[in-house]
C-alpha cells in the first residue's frame, strides 16, 4: 500500500527519508527547496548521491515534489509570470536530478483575468516550461483545487480544458486533495457522493491520469471552498469517505499522502496514517 505523508526537508532533501521511515511511510511528499523562496540553493553532487543513497535504504518510493506556493502559472503581472516560470523551471531540473517522477502544482489564481484567460495563460506557460525540458520523464501534475478566491481547478471541467490545451499531454498528470473535492463541492463524505465523484472524474478527465492523492479532511462543509485541512475522521467528510476510499480497488498503486497538521515529533502523522490503515477490509 503506497501510503504517506509529506515530510520536512531541515538539514537536506535526503533527511525526509529518515522522518518518512519513522512515521511508517511507504511512499511521501516533500519540498526539493524552501517552499516560501523563488529560488533554492542549487543541489550539489553530495546532495543528489545522499538523497539517491537514502532512497534505496528507506525504500520510500515514488517521492512526490509539491511546488512552491509562490508560482502561478497565470500571474497578471509579467514579473511574477517570469518568476514562476523560473521556480517551476528549476523545480523540474529537480526532479529531474533527484529521480522524482512527480512534481504536483496548483494550476494558478487568474486574479481578474477570467477563468478562461486564465487557463489559457497556465497552458502557454506549460507548453514553453515543457519544450525548455524536452526528454524530462518527470510529470507536472496538476492539483485539483478547492476554489478559493480567483484559484482555478476547482472543476474536473477545468482540468480537462487545461489538458487539452497543453501540447505534450505525456507530460501531463492530475492529482485530488480529499479536502479540496469536497470544498469544492463534490461530496465523498457518502456512497452515493463518492461514486458520482469518482464516475464523474473518469468520464471528464480519466483516472489512468490520476498520478497523486492527497489525504485531508475537511474543516469547511460542503462546497465552502475553504481549504482547510483537518485530521483524518475529524472533518466534515469523515470516516465513511476515507473508508470508502482506502479500499477503492480502482486507486491501488496511486500514492496517497497526508498533508495534515502535525509537530515536530510527528505523532500527528501516526496516528492518521494508522487510522488510514484501519479502514481498509481484507
Amino acid at each position: 500500500m503506497l501510503l504517506g505523508a509529506h515530510m520536512s526537508i531541515s538539514g537536506g532533501v535526503h533527511t525526509a527519508f529518515e522522518r518518512g521511515k519513522l512515521v511508517g511511510c511507504t511512499t511521501m511528499q516533500v519540498f526539493s527547496k524552501n517552499n516560501n523562496q523563488w529560488k533554492g540553493k542549487p543541489l550539489t553532487d553530495p546532495d543528489i548521491i545522499n538523497y539517491k543513497n537514502e532512497a534505496k535504504k528507506t525504500n520510500i518510493k515514488p517521492v512526490v515534489v509539491h511546488s512552491s506556493y509562490l508560482i502561478n502559472l497565470c500571474a497578471k503581472d509579467k514579473s511574477t509570470l517570469e518568476k514562476s516560470h523560473e521556480s517551476f523551471l528549476d523545480e523540474l531540473n529537480r526532479c529531474r536530478l533527484l529521480g522524482i517522477p512527480y512534481f504536483v502544482f496548483h494550476p494558478g489564481s487568474h486574479v481578474g483575468q477570467g477563468e478562461q484567460t486564465g487557463l489559457e495563460i497556465i497552458a502557454e506557460s506549460l507548453n514553453m516550461l515543457h519544450e525548455r525540458t524536452k526528454g524530462y520523464r518527470v510529470k507536472s501534475v496538476v492539483e485539483v483545487t478547492a476554489g478559493q478566491g480567483s484559484n482555478l481547478g476547482y472543476r474536473f471541467e477545468q482540468i480537462r480544458k487545461l489538458i487539452d490545451m497543453v501540447e505534450n499531454k505525456k507530460r501531463m498528470g492530475v492529482c485530488i486533495d480529499t479536502c479540496h473535492l469536497f470544498a469544492a463541492g463534490y461530496d465523498i463524505s457518502n456512497d452515493k457522493g463518492y461514486e458520482k465523484t469518482f464516475e464523474e472524474f473518469d468520464k471528464i478527465i480519466g483516472l489512468k491520469r490520476l498520478m497523486v492523492i492527497h489525504l485531508n479532511d475537511s474543516k469547511g462543509i460542503l462546497g465552502s471552498r475553504l481549504d482547510r485541512h483537518e485530521h483524518i475522521g475529524k472533518g466534515n467528510i469523515g470516516d465513511i469517505g476515507f473508508s470508502l476510499l482506502m479500499n477503492d480497488k480502482r486507486l491501488n498503486g496511486i500514492p496517497k499522502i497526508l498533508e495534515t497538521p502535525k509537530g515536530n515529533d510527528m505523532k500527528e502523522d501516526v496516528i492518521n496514517l494508522n487510522r488510514l490503515r484501519r479502514y481498509v477490509q481484507n
